[in-house]
């Protein structure tokens, strides 16, 4: 295991939950939009919410490697985004006979974004973001104590 290994967990860790940030982000911009793909039949559809998904990142073969010579599994190397996925609930429908996105009946289909939903993945990625980057800084710490030790 190098001395770095947990620079890497954490930096992982922290351009996941940035990605998750962003994500959030573009959800909570684009909760009004009513018109952002166009469907199968040619028609417009409303925006979708998007979601991160991640899983840990390991090396397989060493993992197998270091458990075959000590008899336990190498710890994982932090986390990788395995992509990012529409959210699969159905649009919001509005009663709004006046909007230009309308159908026959007088509804709008409005993304299925909710705001209370998305601040809390927000804040939820901020604090994850926070508490790896107080890893960093103590794993810096650590090591910068143990070079004074050699003086």
């Amino acid at each position: 295991m190098s001395i770095f290994h947990a620079f890497n967990t954490s930096a992982s860790s922290l351009t996941a939950q940035r990605l998750r940030m962003d994500v959030t982000a573009a959800n909570i911009a684009n909760q009004q939009t009513t018109r952002a793909t166009i469907n199968e039949n040619g028609e417009f559809e409303p925006y979708r919410r998007k979601m991160v998904t991640m899983a840990p990142k390991s090396n397989e073969f060493k993992t197998y490697l270091h458990k075959a010579r000590y008899g336990y599994s190498s710890p994982t190397n932090g986390v990788k985004v395995t992509g990012i996925v529409d959210d699969t609930e159905p649009f919001k429908m509005v009663f709004d006979p006046t909007h230009p996105d309308a159908n026959e009946d007088g509804y709008v289909s409005y993304p299925n974004v909710d705001p209370l939903k998305e601040m809390v993945d927000l804040m939820s990625a901020s604090r994850s973001y926070e508490a790896n980057i107080t890893s960093l800084n103590a794993t810096k710490d650590m090591l910068l104590k143990a070079l004074e030790i050699g003086r």
